[in-house]
């Protein structure tokens, strides 16, 4: 049988503003409403709205749920403060990702992390397995609605609705504030573009005065709805690993280039494991591409040497609408890893040439 799907609150209102509904992590989800290229731009230049309700959110509290969080996530949580935000992944104890997460510090005693769609259950109770002091856990994945204002123009659109200061508020940063005449909305200074903007914890009952809200404040800035096509090729110019693409539980952390969120100054799952691996070198690393020959360089394309000999796979491929060139990114030996080394896609059997080029693609406004 099939898993039912999950629809997100706004799911009628997207139908109305004309969205194509696709499965996605469990949900059915808007992946355009125009076209991707147009929304694209519109978020890179101006400012889009993501409806990103699919997401999981979890609290953790108590006297115990640092200690918690900093046995279960790589990054070390306790160089937070109140009203930071960390990015992390959470180790599965056999050297790959459970998942990657947001950590919100809401106090020293409480956190809000915020986790991928596709892994809500898998997280929990992961989680939960290794909550053995009794540390206070909430799944509230359902009663809160994300939308994601991303782009240049996003304090300018969101700050008629609000007191807070967005344009001061730095990045990876949350405030509990105020929000379109409704108390105590978590307004963060986040998201998946590269493009800067905000994104909003929203109780699902208020999700569609919020949403009416944002698009009137930002009607004379162009704002419109923007589906995960877009998401998808605006996160891939800035490099961000998508997961199930990128890192999953077969995947090497440091591998992947998330070193610089792992913290050997703690004791955490896999400490130990990847510390060794770091010791003994890595033997491939994932790197970003820039196609050469025209193509567009597809997931699971593989990746291969002058002579055609397979290194590695694209993980994740797209015609990039800022560059108007083919970009990915793949695993391959740390031998053809070097930023300038030349690589081939094979598409259709035809081997096209790539080179590695440093991450990011496009240049992030944040």
């Amino acid at each position: 049988m099939t898993e039912q799907l999950k629809t997100v609150p706004l799911n009628d209102l997207h139908q109305q503003l004309g969205a194509k509904m696709v499965p996605f992590a469990g949900y059915v989800m808007p992946v355009r409403y125009s076209s991707d290229l147009e929304e694209h731009h519109c978020v890179r230049n101006g400012v889009g709205v993501f409806d990103v309700s699919h997401m999981g959110e979890f609290i953790v509290k108590g006297p115990k749920a640092l200690d918690l969080i900093q046995r279960v996530s790589a990054n070390d949580a306790s160089v937070l403060f109140d009203g930071k935000i960390q990015y992390s992944y959470l180790p599965n104890g056999k050297g790959g990702v459970v998942d990657d997460l947001l950590v919100y510090r809401v106090s020293a005693d409480e956190y809000f992390l915020v986790v991928n769609a596709s892994n809500i259950e898998k997280d929990w109770n992961w989680i939960q397995g290794q909550n053995t002091e009794g540390v206070e856990m909430q799944n509230i994945s359902d009663e809160l609605c994300l939308f994601a204002v991303q782009g240049p123009k996003a304090a300018e659109a969101l700050q008629s609705l609000t007191e807070v200061n967005l344009s001061e508020m730095d990045y990876y940063t949350f405030v509990k504030g105020t929000f379109a005449g409704l108390p105590d909305i978590i307004i963060s200074a986040t998201g998946y573009t590269g493009a800067g903007g905000f994104e909003l914890y929203i109780p699902k009952e208020y999700a569609v005065a919020v949403w009416n809200a944002i698009f009137e404040a930002g009607k004379e800035l162009g704002i419109k709805p923007i589906g995960l096509g877009a998401r998808d090729t605006l996160r891939l110019e800035m490099g961000y690993c998508l997961y199930g693409n990128d890192i999953d539980d077969t995947t090497s952390p440091l591998e992947a280039g998330l070193g610089w969120v792992t913290k050997f100054t703690k004791n955490f799952i896999d400490s130990d494991v990847l510390l060794a691996q770091k010791q003994a070198g890595l033997a491939n690393k994932l790197v970003g591409f820039e196609m050469i020959d025209r193509g567009i360089p597809r997931g699971h394309y593989e990746l291969c040497d002058a002579a055609g000999t397979v290194i590695g796979h694209v993980t994740s491929g797209t015609q990039s609408p800022t560059l108007s060139k083919g970009i990915g990114l793949g695993y391959v030996p740390l031998a053809s890893s070097k930023v300038g080394s030349e690589i081939f896609v094979k598409v259709r059997e035809r081997l096209l040439k790539a080179q590695v080029v440093k991450l990011p693609f496009v240049k992030p406004t944040v």
